[in-house]
């Protein structure tokens, strides 16, 4: 019996481009996740006393800025050598040899195989024979599992492949292959990278995908980690480990029916504590999408930077919790009857929206305008999510509900203010 460790995409100081802008964002701690992370995999490797590790590509996120990158992974790998544990990897789309310019030495327990065809690596304590090839190019389109040699008899034999398989979303298709071509070589596992989601393809034999080490945005939600594999004979049996030390989430609070703030406050509270055992004292970073149809539409439609605010204090009071973005997704509980102000300028407005809600010519014309208008605006304010509602069509329907909400509300006030 023996056991190792199938970790994938790592992207070691993946630069997280334009965290700066995120409201009140641990940035360092964002940036030295993916760090800690690995720190934690040989943490792993070391207290179960493992008999190899497995690194299925992109271990890094492109060529490095300068050495830090890899002199910090350089030192992980002699924590490894130093207890005698091996580690083999394949290099995957983002760290292809015609993309990595810089190299340092690692240790000789350090096994990087080489593009242009496949290797074995033999790790003769366990008698587990290791299959795989790395990427020379960022765009490989070839099936390389095609060309994995035959397994070594009475040996475990593991293929360590970089790959989209048959594709999967979000991901480019990159040295793709169908489950049948990697079944027709009888190994005993397949240890897969390039795929950020968890996934175990087959069991028969186990063909594995662990996700990437740390996730690293709102895309890459949920426990993230690598899979400890124990063998017995030909058989594996497989443990998901979580190592990350930040967890994104997506909170969505139902305001259905929500009819004061204190009903909506305590909602959200809820909602971002609920997730606290689960994440396991690591920070959460946190959407948090606000939705349903509530008679609190209009305050939150025409006070949505308050709100935000609201959210954002909560947070302290759940603790662990930074609240990445608030999304507002909300609707009148009824049809907005405006005929009360009909004499009043705000009726012809209201008046002006209802027309647009029902003419697609004039919903073009407007978001024709709309869109001229933030040509002219910076690229900052330009690009920014949910700026305004204008596709899909349904969403640009709501905005015009908001719109709406927001006159209403907003006359109301100074109706009660008077």
């Amino acid at each position: 019996m023996f056991t190792f460790l199938h970790a994938a995409d790592i992207h070691l100081d993946s630069p997280l481009r334009g965290i700066e802008r995120y409201e009140q964002a641990p940035v360092e701690q964002l940036r030295g996740a993916t760090r800690r992370a690995l720190e934690n995999l040989v943490d792993l490797a070391l207290r179960e006393r493992v008999g190899f590790v497995l690194i299925a590509g992109d271990l890094y996120d492109d060529d490095w800025d300068d050495f830090r990158t890899g002199l910090f992974f350089a030192a992980q790998m002699a924590r490894l050598d130093a207890a005698g544990i091996p580690t083999v990897i394949v290099a995957g789309n983002h760290d292809a040899a015609n993309r990595m310019t810089r190299r340092l030495p690692l240790p000789k327990s350090v096994a990087l195989l080489l593009p242009g065809q496949p290797q074995t690596v033999r790790i003769e304590a366990c008698r587990a024979a290791i299959h795989g090839q790395s990427f020379g190019e960022r765009a490989t389109r070839e099936n390389l599992a095609a060309g994995y040699p035959p397994p070594v008899k009475g040996w475990f034999n593991v293929g360590l492949l970089h790959t989209s398989l048959t594709g999967r979303e979000g991901h480019d298709p990159y040295a793709p292959c169908a489950l049948d071509d990697l079944r027709a070589k009888e190994y005993d596992y397949w240890a897969l990278g390039h795929i950020h989601k968890s996934e175990v393809v087959c069991l028969d034999p186990p063909v594995v995908f662990p996700g990437n080490l740390q996730g690293r945005n709102i895309r890459e939600t949920g426990p993230k980690g690598c899979v400890l594999v124990r063998v017995d004979g030909r058989r594996a049996a497989l443990e998901p480990c979580p190592l990350d030390v930040l967890r994104w989430e997506v909170c969505t609070i139902d305001a259905s029916g929500a009819e004061t703030e204190d009903d909506l406050t305590e909602r959200i509270l809820h909602g971002l504590t609920e997730g606290a055992d689960a994440a396991e004292g690591r920070l959460r970073a946190v959407r948090v999408q606000i939705r349903g149809a509530t008679p609190l539409c209009a305050a939150l439609c025409a006070e949505a930077d308050r709100w935000i605010g609201v959210v954002r204090a909560l947070a302290f009071q759940a603790g662990g919790v930074w609240v990445e973005k608030v999304g507002l997704d909300v609707s009148p509980p009824e049809r907005v009857d405006g005929s009360q102000w009909s004499d009043l300028p705000l009726g012809d407005l209201l008046e002006y929206v209802a027309e647009v809600k029902n003419s697609p010519e004039a919903q073009a014309a407007l978001a024709g305008e709309v869109k001229d208008f933030l040509a002219r605006l910076p690229s900052d304010l330009r690009t920014s999510p949910g700026l305004f509602g204008l596709d899909p069509p349904e969403r640009f329907q709501r905005t015009l509900d908001e719109v709406a909400q927001m006159l209403i509300h907003q006359l109301a006030m100074r109706e009660a203010a008077r």
